[in-house]
């Protein structure tokens, strides 16, 4: 018999009857937890979860019976191709598969395996159609985890798949038990509430004017037990438990806050707050981010990255128009990181692009990395954008970004991000443009063109 996730569960959607033919019930494979196959020679559970993503395509071409039972020819064939291992049909899309591994190195031989035995087209009743799949595996050690967690993390890192188009492999082994993910995404829902998030800003410093253009709020947590924790270790989380919305709202709203402190200091400048990918599709909080913006007359911009775009191109270019419309600055985050895409790039109403640091801190030690970062100011300004280069940490690389033409410089030359209080106090102090005239002083730009 089957295991069926719950409806409730964002894995996947329940087998009914009428969902799956009885023939097809009858090919259901039972499956054994994994702890009880574990061993002293094989020692680690492993759960991994594949899904299918193309399943509409498939609906419309083979019907809705024979695509129903495509989840049984998946677990034939994985159990064909990797002796040992239970494969096991959960629900009308899903398999879960199960084994148990000697060590990390033979997890990602199992990992390698998967991948291959999913790869080739299947044939379903004389026809080869390639299946796309999100494929999570999680696993570890005994002592790191029980079934219930090995579960969750195994699910959690299907939605990760399917967000990232790529499969995700958690080797729980590795996991620092100070910043256990699934605990932390527990805590986080009443992190807001109790008070434990606040906001820091790194300014922005246009380097023509020499004034401050702008700030990119970032939002920290610091937990009661656990210290400082970074967004690295929380946004996906976030991400994951459909928090996100109300995360941004609530940095939305701080922003907006803080934007009265500055504003009774005579600052007038545009804060940027980072959207994710998952919120341009939302209409609730496109509405909502909107009205707040609106109502409060202050100048507010979005940082997206060109990936977030890709995912839901026409839902993501739809609403970036609505926040336009309501003059929210639109700035592209980390260009050059993702699979860039002109089609989609010309379509942004956007006024700023944003290099990836990634290219800014090896400007000055790399051949490619200038004439990447001096070609993609170009094309943003052909578009009409401005261009801003993070980290920006050393005047060698602020002298050669002014010859190449780069509008914006954010990065620990100017500041490192600062809390509200030192953020106003840096504004009254204008350290921006004494730190921009000390670089540009000990470098001669001239030095630098044959690299431009």
């Amino acid at each position: 018999m089957a295991r069926v996730r719950n409806p409730n569960s964002p894995v996947e959607e329940p087998v009914g009857q009428s969902g799956l033919s009885s023939t097809s019930r009858s090919r259901m494979r039972g499956a054994a937890t994994p702890f009880a196959q574990v061993s002293d020679t094989k020692p680690w559970a492993v759960q991994a979860l594949a899904q299918m993503t193309n399943q509409a395509f498939l609906r419309r071409h083979l019907g809705v019976a024979r695509s129903n039972d495509i989840a049984f020819d998946i677990a034939d064939r994985i159990a064909g191709a990797m002796p040992g291992v239970v494969a096991t049909v959960i629900g009308r899309w899903t398999v879960e598969v199960e084994t148990c591994v000697a060590d990390a190195a033979e997890l990602q031989d199992f990992s390698d395996s998967l991948t291959e035995a999913l790869a080739a087209p299947f044939d379903l009743d004389g026809e080869r159609h390639q299946i796309d799949f999100a494929v999570g595996i999680a696993a570890g050690p005994p002592g790191t985890l029980d079934d219930v967690r090995l579960a969750e993390e195994a699910e959690d890192a299907l939605v990760q798949s399917r967000n990232e188009s790529q499969l995700v492999l958690r080797d729980l082994s590795r996991v620092d038990p100070m910043v256990d993910k699934l605990t932390l995404k527990r805590e986080l829902k009443g992190a807001i509430d109790r008070g434990e998030l606040f906001l820091q800003y790194q300014p922005k410093v246009h380097v023509r004017r020499q004034e401050i253009a702008s700030a990119e709020a970032l939002v920290r947590w610091r937990h009661p037990t656990r210290g400082l924790i970074l967004p690295s270790d929380f946004i996906p989380l976030a991400e994951t438990s459909r928090d996100i919305d109300r995360l941004t709202l609530w940095t939305i709203e701080q922003v907006i806050t803080d934007q009265h402190y500055l504003r009774s200091d005579g600052q007038e400048i545009t804060i940027f707050v980072n959207i994710s990918g998952q919120l341009l599709s939302n209409t609730a909080f496109v509405k909502r981010a909107c009205e707040m913006v609106s109502d409060a007359g202050v100048p507010l911009g979005f940082e997206i990255t060109e990936t977030s775009v890709i995912r839901d191109p026409v839902s993501a270019i739809a609403n970036l128009n609505i926040f336009a419309d309501h003059g929210i600055a639109i700035a592209i985050d980390d260009y050059g990181a993702g699979l860039s895409s002109l089609a989609y790039l010309k379509q942004l109403p956007a006024r700023e692009l944003k290099i990836d640091k990634m290219f800014v801190l090896q400007l000055t030690s790399s051949n490619r990395d200038p004439l990447i970062v001096r070609s993609t100011i170009d094309l943003a300004h052909a578009l009409e954008m401005e261009v801003t280069a993070e980290g920006v940490e050393t005047p060698a690389a602020l002298a050669l970004l002014s010859v190449m033409g780069c509008d914006i410089i954010q990065g620990y030359l100017i500041s490192r991000p600062i809390e509200i209080e030192a953020f106003r106090q840096f504004l009254r102090d204008h350290k921006d443009a004494a730190l921009v005239d000390s670089a540009r002083a000990s470098f001669r730009a001239t030095a630098f063109r044959r690299l431009a």
